[in-house]
């Protein structure tokens, strides 16, 4: 399916997170340990998206390729710090394109988003579910992918104020019902808070003095490292975590 993570916390350099730990994003991509059984490896494309200081709106680095191949990267994510940061390898499902516009992070905004798992049926079980949405978010979508739609039932709930954590909570509803057996793993920050769900895949949240990660599988060995539990939604800034069981208000 894919990995991801959000981090918010004190400035870290962009490979402090997908290059140099142990089990950083990028080993995950050709190695992961968790996919409980969505794909074996993550090489259809990835993204990574942070917020420069001075509250401007987030910068966004998007590719079709695997992560291990951009020749680019090492050099940026060295250079570049943030303490704000959503990042995504893909693992594309059977017949969904593989494009830089399919890359997770989805931004509009100060919103970034990404979709750990599948839409089960799609399209056809979610196609009541998509046809709530402005028809001018359906044909503008990133790519024809499950992910992308996820985005624009969540984005369309964030712009008529609902709150962050009861959108995406509400989309997990919504798609869980028309969708059964859909894995619905979440994640979506503006830079200040981060809201993610499980279900169907792992993730894993570390929460120290220097800030939160949340990450589908431990970057490295510590013990600061506690799995979230399946079918939770956590709701975070960089000092808190709280977990709220999925369906629960």
């Amino acid at each position: 399916m894919c990995r991801h993570l959000a981090y918010l916390g004190a400035p870290v350099a962009l490979a402090e997170l997908l290059l140099d730990p142990p089990h950083a994003l990028a080993r995950q991509a050709w190695a992961p340990r968790d996919m409980r059984g969505g794909g074996t490896i993550n090489a259809d494309g990835f993204g990574v998206a942070w917020y420069p200081q001075g509250g401007a709106e987030p910068v966004r680095y998007r590719s079709a390729m695997p992560i291990w191949s951009d020749a680019a990267l090492p050099a940026l994510a060295a250079a570049t710090a943030s303490g704000a940061v959503l990042a995504a390898v893909r693992s594309a499902t059977v017949g969904m394109p593989v494009t830089e516009t399919a890359a997770a992070p989805f931004a509009e905004g100060r919103w970034l988003f990404s979709h750990n798992g599948v839409v089960r049926g799609w399209p056809g079980s979610v196609v009541k579910v998509a046809g709530r949405l402005p028809v001018q978010d359906l044909v503008t979508l990133d790519a024809p992918t499950d992910s992308a739609l996820l985005w624009a039932l969540v984005r369309d709930r964030l712009r008529a104020g609902v709150p962050p954590a009861d959108a995406v909570a509400e989309v997990v509803a919504e798609v869980e019902l028309a969708a059964p057996g859909s894995r619905l793993n979440l994640l979506l920050t503006d830079g200040a808070q981060i809201v993610a769900t499980t279900l169907g895949h792992a993730l894993s949240v570390r929460a120290d003095s220097d800030g939160v990660l949340v990450s589908s599988e431990p970057l490295d060995p510590g013990a600061a490292w506690q799995p979230v539990p399946e079918n939770h939604l956590l709701a975070a800034t960089a000092s808190t975590v709280h977990l709220t069981p999925l369906g629960r208000s």
